[in-house]
């Protein structure tokens, strides 16, 4: 009979505990997605066959498409500052990724060749001729995929703070796929996801990383990352693939094979960069690489006026 009790106590406690996190979950995601941010362009959905794609459109001139870094609070608030001055002389298109921003984020899990799909199909159906593409970090690598498997539907290619080579060939080992089954989990796995989303440390990321200024670095921008983290179905089911590096792709043989004129940009900032960079020029000598001084790891915002005029400078 003791035996009895004490299992079910137990049971009770279980079960006090589960919902109790469920709360807490759900309180969190109700209070991110309140968060102010500015939203001025017009939105736009791509019904893509796994899920609808937010993106906008302004400007008018050659298309550039530009796409974020490939990070679960990464989002089209990333071009913010820029879109308003490439707007001047481009016809400018800006993506939320599948499972970022304001996009569907379903329970799947996420790759670099389903992104490599989504940009193709994307410049196809939504701009309809070559374009030029810039983008950051990660998502460097689908551009270059994107690029090698079908050449003619881009131009120009600008990549910002790219990974390294070897970064970019790391794959999925045992403990990774654990950890994301661990956060594919309903409660813990969600609740594991929101300590790792949480606004203090997007902050703390970004004034270690993101920024060379700690001072550049306003509450509305936090804020806007903070919210992308967790709109959505299932945010969690992005950062377990990208945390575990399912996103990720060998492209030293794309980089090879490419003939697009390629050009880096870096944060003059960040440590060991230029290394980083001219790693590129082995592969393809034809690379060209620009440092913007007194950034990091977001030029596009913290500098967005010298990043503008390197775009048109590269992008005649």
């Amino acid at each position: 009979m003791k035996t009895k009790n004490k299992l079910l106590t137990l049971l009770i406690l279980s079960s006090s505990a589960i919902t109790s996190t469920a709360f807490i979950n759900n309180l969190i995601k109700i209070k991110a997605i309140k968060e102010n941010t500015t939203e001025d362009l017009k939105s736009y959905c791509y019904p893509w066959r796994l899920g609808n794609i937010h993106y906008t459109k302004s400007g008018s001139g050659k298309p550039i498409l530009l796409i974020h870094d490939l990070n679960a609070s990464s989002s089209i608030y990333e071009w913010s500052q820029l879109i308003p001055l490439l707007s001047k002389s481009y016809t400018v298109y800006a993506i939320d990724l599948l499972g970022c921003g304001k996009s569907e984020k379903v329970n799947t899990t996420y790759t670099n060749y389903l992104y490599v799909q989504l940009i193709s199909d994307f410049i196809k159906s939504e701009i309809g001729h070559r374009v030029n593409i810039i983008a950051t970090g990660e998502s460097a690598s689908v551009s270059i995929m994107a690029c090698s498997n079908n050449s003619d539907l881009f131009d120009q290619i600008m990549l910002v703070n790219p990974l390294s080579l070897a970064e970019y060939c790391k794959m999925p080992g045992k403990r990774a796929r654990l950890y994301k089954k661990i956060i594919e989990l309903p409660i813990i796995g969600t609740l594991l996801y929101n300590i790792a989303a949480n606004k203090s440390f997007i902050e703390e990321e970004m004034k270690k990383s993101y920024f060379y200024n700690p001072y550049s670095i306003k509450p509305y921008i936090i804020n806007s990352y903070y919210k992308s983290a967790h709109l959505g179905f299932s945010p969690k089911s992005m950062y377990a693939s990208q945390k575990c590096n399912y996103t990720k792709c060998n492209i030293i043989n794309a980089i090879k094979k490419i003939n697009n004129s390629i050009y880096l940009v870096g944060g003059g900032e960040i440590e060991d960069i230029s290394t980083r960079l001219n790693e590129y020029k082995i592969y393809n000598p034809a690379v060209e690489i620009s440092l913007i001084p007194e950034t990091k790891y977001l030029p596009q915002l913290e500098n967005p006026g010298l990043l503008n005029d390197i775009i048109r400078t590269y992008f005649c």
